[in-house]
């Protein structure tokens, strides 16, 4: 970890830690005497600090689970490790089965669509409500140029382990409201990614994009999009930032085509990480789904 600790005065969360198989997951697990779970799931190269405004501002009348995936965040960062879509659904039902979550409203973002959604049509009778941000669960429409960048065998991996260009990139990259992105957010978001051996989980996500069919992660997205019916009759918000260069407006109009009932908000000033971008009007969204009836 980074030994600039002033993003800890915007991250003020208990930690708790799930074994598997001995490595240590990370999670938060705020006001846990509340009913209705909220589980946040994050993606690359964020980790669970992305959602604290989210968290602070739901906390208290709602328990709030945020976890780090594996090589990401405060959790463990083994260099040999299944760094693969269906591993990472695999550890966040056990997070979910562990602490017998029912009830749930799922929020996913980036990486954290394909996997928490995984997760939610393998057992959608725990899940209640759904918000999706700038995110897919389907296999890729396109591969914009930044990331095919980075999956180039030499330079991709110097970059992203050697430079953190990937997530230094996005601070400037994944928004149009640089002005938010202070030095403390900054020191936040890229705290857990100092050294070589801490990407890891950054580099092996980009790796993990299927660009081909023969690529293991192409069905388990296949498969995904697939169940993705199963939620359909579920409250759904769809919440997008139009200026995504990553993850566009198609997308979300994909998920339209599986879940006509959703709701759609798009915010046309906001970039990929939408939630730094707009917290403040997406916060009452959130509670309007939170607010409304569960699926009968």
């Amino acid at each position: 970890m980074t030994n600039n600790e002033d993003w800890r005065e915007l991250y003020p969360f208990e930690s708790n830690y799930l074994d598997l198989d001995g490595l240590r997951l990370h999670y938060l697990d705020q006001s846990p005497d509340q009913a209705n779970p909220i589980l946040m799931v994050h993606g690359n190269p964020t980790w669970s600090f992305y959602w604290r405004n989210l968290v602070t501002a739901l906390e208290g009348n709602n328990r709030v689970i945020v976890p780090d995936h594996i090589g990401c965040g405060l959790s463990d960062k083994p260099n040999n490790y299944n760094y693969c879509l269906e591993q990472h659904i695999d550890n966040l039902e056990k997070l979910v089965t562990t602490l017998d979550l029912k009830n749930i409203t799922l929020l996913v973002h980036d990486w954290g669509g394909a996997i928490g959604l995984g997760t939610a049509v393998r057992m959608p009778e725990r899940i209640s409500k759904i918000a999706v941000f700038n995110t897919a669960a389907f296999p890729p429409p396109y591969i914009p140029w930044r990331i095919l960048a980075c999956r180039t065998p030499v330079f991709g991996k110097a970059a992203m382990q050697g430079l953190n260009l990937f997530a230094k990139a996005a601070l400037s990259m994944a928004t149009v409201k640089p002005d938010r992105f202070t030095k403390q957010v900054c020191n936040g978001l890229l705290a857990p990614y100092d050294t070589w051996a801490n990407r890891v989980g950054i580099a092996t996500f980009v790796a993990d994009i299927p660009i081909t069919k023969s690529h293991p992660t192409y069905q388990v997205l296949d498969d995904i999009e697939n169940n993705l019916k199963t939620l359909a009759d579920k409250p759904i918000k769809l919440i997008w930032g139009a200026k995504d260069w990553c993850f566009r407006l198609e997308c979300m109009e994909r998920f339209q085509t599986h879940w006509p009932k959703a709701q759609s908000h798009v915010f046309e000033d906001a970039g990929h990480y939408v939630i730094e971008d707009a917290h403040e009007r997406i916060v009452p969204l959130l509670e309007e789904l939170l607010d409304s009836p569960n699926q009968s």
